[in-house]
């Protein structure tokens, strides 16, 4: 799975420690997921999609 975490977190200017304290995980978590060597949880995932405001669907995707 790739995902838009990273440029998505920049848009709504807010730095990994608040997404990931929004998200109830640690910096390093976020850190993880943003460069694909980590897949969340379904329910992190969701937890991402709504704290992003796009769905899970927008956030992850298949790689090519």
């Amino acid at each position: 799975m790739e995902n838009i975490i990273r440029s998505r977190r920049k848009e709504l200017g807010l730095s990994q420690e608040e997404l990931a304290r929004m998200c109830g995980v640690s910096r390093q978590t976020v850190n993880a997921i943003e460069n694909n060597k980590y897949d969340p949880t379904l329910s992190l995932a969701f937890s991402l999609s709504k704290a992003l405001r796009l769905t899970v669907d927008e956030l992850f995707r298949p790689k090519p």
